[in-house]
Formats: structure tokens, sequence, C-alpha cells
């Protein structure tokens, strides 16, 4: 049986896999069941497993030969904080949880992988495989790396993948340098002078600060920012008062922040900080910033993502590769490892939502909706993948 052949022979227990995992949701580092399945399967098959890492991370590690390269496959485990609407059979057991990401999916996918290479892998080297909790805003990477990941489990380079919807099935989509933004999240404060809606000259009212605070940070992208950059910055929340006669004493804005480059981000939050300040004066309030930055943008190694490339053609054939998709403002933790080690992340087209099965829901079948699902045809296309990518750079040097 031929390497391709044999993958494709696991599809079903794979496809059974990834099922049980979706209906069975776990969210940020609550990821128990699952990763005591990942640990599990990877025992099975003969693979050194560690458990523990960055809290509930696993890290399957496998040898051949006596190379010294290693290399790092990456999948995220957690699901998302949301009430599935889909109906079908191995739609979601656990109220207000949802695997509405893929992640069951990506790490179906690797381990897929994983059981190709115990049992057939051709290569001279080591294998990390790394199953990650708390992507979803928990920044389960970074706790990862914290505890050791890269000093414990050293690899010259790691490679994730995403699915993503609306790019044909099985088709892969990626870039050098920026794939990803940045994500931060601001909260900004303003405290005037309550009063009676009626004789608002007795108050310092926090209402008005706060629109045209609004307004004003619209000028940043749009005045600050080099036209041929790419940034944006909004706005999402704005909140004062209770009563519709009483101007409140306190306002209170909220939005997010993306961009390619840690300058640019620089930037940003200088002049927001510099708005704020001098507009929350012009309408004597005081004023208070928190600026978070979450995730860094993430940036693909050129020299890791032209590899990439090259066994993407050679898994999927040339003309389902895309080497120069646009960048998305989404954002993906994964930026933390590539800060870390060089390395590729790529979009697997997850298609139009067509292989859904009766019962989905209404909705599209869009990351991060209640009527998404994972296209299991991925599961073989993914795991072949990983497996050519450790085949060949454990036989390649750069």
């Amino acid at each position: 049986m031929t390497p391709t052949a044999d993958i494709e022979a696991l599809a079903p227990a794979l496809k059974a896999l990834r099922r049980d995992i979706h209906a069975h949701p776990e969210l940020g580092y609550e990821v128990f069941r699952t990763s005591n399945l990942v640990a599990r399967k990877l025992e099975e098959w003969g693979i050194e497993v560690t458990r523990g890492v960055g809290r509930t991370g696993v890290v399957g590690t496998l040898r051949r030969g006596a190379g010294t390269r290693s290399i790092g496959l990456r999948a995220d485990m957690d699901a998302l904080p949301m009430q599935e609407t889909n109906t079908f059979a191995h739609r979601s057991t656990v109220a207000g949880a949802m695997h509405a990401c893929g992640h069951d999916g990506h790490t179906a996918m690797l381990l897929g992988a994983a059981r190709h290479l115990a049992s057939h892998g051709d290569f001279d080297g080591t294998v990390h495989f790394i199953f990650q909790p708390a992507e979803e805003a928990g920044a389960g990477a970074r706790a990862m790396i914290d505890d050791g990941l890269f000093e414990r489990f050293p690899v010259d380079a790691v490679f994730g993948v995403h699915n993503w919807p609306g790019i044909a099935t099985g088709h892969f989509a990626v870039r050098p340098g920026p794939l990803m933004a940045s994500t931060s999240l601001f909260k900004i404060a303003l405290r005037g002078a309550g009063c009676h809606g009626a004789m608002p000259h007795l108050g310092r009212d926090p209402v008005i600060a706060a629109g045209h605070v609004l307004l004003a940070l619209q000028s940043i992208v749009s005045r600050n920012k080099n036209p041929v950059e790419a940034a944006a910055l909004s706005v999402t929340q704005i909140h004062a008062g209770e009563a519709q006669n009483v101007v409140p004493a306190d306002a209170w804005l909220g939005g997010t922040v993306r961009t390619f480059t840690t300058a640019m981000l620089d930037l940003i939050e200088s002049r927001l900080r510099a708005v704020v300040a001098a507009t929350a004066t012009a309408f004597d309030c005081e004023y208070e910033i928190a600026f978070d930055r979450n995730y860094p943008p993430t940036v693909n190694d050129s020299a890791q993502t032209a590899f990439a490339v090259e066994v993407m053609r050679e898994v999927v054939g040339a003309e389902k590769v895309d080497p120069a998709v646009d960048p998305t403002m989404a954002a993906e933790d994964f930026s933390f490892m590539l800060k870390a080690r060089p390395g590729c992340y790529a979009f697997l087209g997850n298609g139009m939502g067509d292989h859904r099965e009766m019962g989905h829901g209404g909705g599209p079948c869009l990351l991060h909706n209640s009527s998404y699902d994972f296209n299991d045809e991925l599961l073989t296309i993914g795991a072949r993948y990983f497996v050519r990518l450790v085949e060949r750079f454990l036989q390649t040097s750069f």
C-alpha cells in the first residue's frame, strides 16, 4: 500500500474521531477529555507522550534514525463558548460550547499524521506533535512556550494549518511574511460629573466626551497611518447612563486594533492615547485607558513557506495551491510559535458549506458561526500534508 493509500484508509477512523471531539467540546485550558483522548491515542501508537505542557497541552515525540534535525507540528484543541444550532448526530452535547472553528478537525488531522508516521514514517530525525489548548483568546501557545515548549522539545521549524471556509475544498492558501494580524483590545473610561438632563451646565458630560473620542479615533487610521499599510481600529462598544433624564458621571468605550507589524501597532496605540487625553481634557473629563496587546501578527518565515508550498503542490497539485493569498485581519496565537521559531502557517480550504449533513443550522458555514461544521474531506489531506512535511524536512538541508 502506498503512503497516500495508507493515509486514505484511515479516513473512517479519523472521521469518527473528529466527530467524537466535535460532540464533546471543551473551552480554553479545560480541554481535559480532549487532551486525554489525544494522549491515549499517541501512547497506543507507541509515541512518547508528555502531558500538562502549558497546563493541558500534550506533546508527542517520535524519533527515527540518528538525525539531529527536528520539526514541530501543531494543532489546537479548544472550542468556542457558543450554542450550536446544528442538530445532526455529532452536534455538541455541551450547552454553551461548540467547535465552531474546526479545532476538532485540526486535532484529528494531526492525529492521523502521527498514526501514519508511527507505523510507516520514512524520516531521519525527530517529530514533535504539539496539541495546544486555549487558542481562542487564551494564548495557549504562549503558555506552552512559557512552560519551556521549545527548550524541552527543540524544533528547527514549526508548522500549522487552519481550515478556511470560502476557499475551495482541499485547496491550500499561504503567503510569506504577515498572514494574519495582531489583535489588541482597548477600553477607554471617561469620568465627568452627573447632573439632571435638564440642567447640563451643572455637570461635566462624559457622554459628549465619549462621542467626540469615538469620532476622533477614526482619524488615526485615515490620517496617521501610511495609506499603503493595512490596519483596522474598530470601536465595538459604548456604554453610559441608566435613565433618559440623567447625565451620567461615567461612560466607556471599547474596541479592537488589528495590524500586521509591531511598528504600526505602536503608532496606533500612541495616537489613541494622545487623542483620548486631548479630547477628555477638552471636555473637562478624567480618563483611564487599558490597551491590551493579546496576539502578535502571524508572520511566516520566507524559506519555510517556500518549502511548505513545495510540499502542498506535491500533496494536492500546483493548481490547488495559492502561494500569495491576501492576508486577513483575523488573528491566531500560532503567532507566538512563529516568533520563537521559523515556520509556516497555512489555510486549507473548507469549502462553501455544502458538505454539511442534514440538520445543519440555517446560518452560513463560516468560522465562529453556530451553523459551522468542519469538512471531513480535509482530514486525510491535512494528514498527508503533515506527513510529507516531516518526510521532506527531515531529509532536506536549508
